[in-house]
């Protein structure tokens, strides 16, 4: 048994749709669950609608144009038998409204789990339908029922005993019955049945964690690049493509911020000991890259550009020193708003953290530790890191820009900037 997971681009129109399909078919006979994240751009359709209902502004334009954006992939998918499907289409949609009526503002991220959710709840739907048209035996399966976490909603908690339990009595179940199973990547729930997601672009740790608990033989993530390369290709001239790549390495990357992997993925397959590739959907007959246990290790650099950045300094305004114990409130105050550091760096009077733009955390973060201290923040920025730097590379990315935070270690630089506007 595999594990496949499909991203929003590979899913993001009716002819991608089909590709998928077409990829199935090259696995005849093969008991494969699928994981699948939302269509196209919806994710951030759903946040936008979000943010339009919380400012009480109207939601009914982005919602007729999500609509649409489905019913279009739906009539040419099902064409003359579309009904059924577009009638469940219509009934989601009315869900949905139903949801958005009931948005409480003080509970904003449990409100955006329950709405940002309706992406993969959609596109599992209708992907059920069309591989079904498409003869394929094949049943669907909630990750809400199966994936069990905590109330830390927008970055849930995986209770792996109770998850792994449910997750193999229900795929079993269907796996007696079908070739495929279907679920919903990014998406979990809570004991008493309320959505939580795992993160954004958390659909690669569902596939890991359904991997993980089946004990599968391989995870393979179909993308719209190649494998996994030293950098990316929009910005970086001749990116190399690695054919194989150690769970360590990829580790490191994935917490560095290469976007191709979530960071979460890659612990739960290395304890399993689950080899994860990372193909080409438009290409599915090349190799892409493997991340398995090997001794490979690359000395070429990679570089990783992580965007929508933010830079925070704070510091004490009589000069008093920053001490552990400062340091400690701050943590203690970061790890309860849950905002994960990029980079840190601290002076005698001063301690700064590049962390992810997310204004509504940030805002209630620099609001619990105002009184304490005084706060500078920058946003806009992207944070650079090198691995297996070289002089050379470091002043290609640095020429010309305003540096507001560097560090180096013996393989690794990093750099906060306005923005990486070079190709190397």
């Amino acid at each position: 048994m595999q594990v496949f997971k499909f991203g929003g681009a590979s899913i993001k129109d009716s002819e991608a749709v089909c590709n998928m399909s077409e990829i199935l078919k090259r696995f005849p006979g093969e008991k494969i669950l699928i994981v699948v994240s939302a269509m196209g751009k919806t994710t951030n359709a759903l946040e936008e609608i979000l943010h339009l209902r919380l400012n009480s502004l109207s939601t009914t334009t982005a919602i007729r144009t999500l609509f649409q954006y489905h019913q279009s992939i739906v009539t040419k998918l099902f064409k003359e038998n579309e009904a059924a499907v577009s009638h469940l289409l219509e009934e989601i949609f009315h869900e949905l409204n139903a949801q958005l009526s009931d948005i409480k503002k003080t509970r904003y991220d449990e409100s955006y789990d329950s709405i940002i959710s309706f992406g993969e709840i959609i596109s599992s739907s209708i992907l059920l339908h069309y591989l079904q048209k498409e003869g394929f035996t094949i049943s669907k399966i909630d990750a809400k029922d199966c994936i069990k976490t905590d109330e830390s909603f927008r970055d849930a908690l995986v209770n792996w005993e109770t998850t792994k339990d449910l997750i193999n009595k229900t795929t079993q179940a269907e796996f007696h019955k079908n070739q495929l199973v279907i679920t919903q990547g990014f998406l979990g729930g809570t004991a008493d049945g309320k959505i939580t997601t795992l993160g954004r672009e958390g659909s690669d740790f569902s596939a890991a964690i359904f991997a993980s608990c089946l004990h599968a033989k391989a995870v393979t993530i179909w993308k719209d690049v190649p494998g996994i390369l030293n950098g990316d290709p929009k910005k970086i001239k001749d990116a190399v493509l690695y054919q194989e790549l150690s769970y360590q390495e990829a580790a490191e990357m994935t917490y560095y911020g290469a976007s191709v992997i979530h960071p979460k993925t890659i612990k739960p397959l290395a304890n399993a000991g689950i080899p994860m590739h990372v193909r080409s959907f438009s290409s599915p007959e090349k190799g892409g890259t493997i991340i398995h246990e090997c001794e490979t290790v690359h000395q070429i650099p990679c570089i990783i550009i992580k965007e929508r950045q933010s830079l925070i300094t704070f510091k004490l305004n009589d000069f008093t020193f920053i001490t552990e114990a400062l340091i400690g409130k701050i943590f203690e105050a970061l790890n309860k708003h849950h905002i994960k550091i990029n980079m840190m760096q601290n002076t005698a009077i001063s301690f700064s953290i590049c962390v992810n733009d997310d204004l509504h955390r940030l805002d209630q973060l620099m609001k619990e530790l105002e009184d304490d201290f005084s706060i500078r923040y920058n946003t806009g920025l992207e944070l650079a890191t090198i691995k297996n730097f070289n002089e050379n590379l470091i002043d290609s990315i640095t020429a010309g820009q305003e540096i507001y935070m560097d560090q180096r270690s013996r393989k690794n630089y990093q750099v906060v900037i306005k923005s990486l506007e070079f190709r190397y």
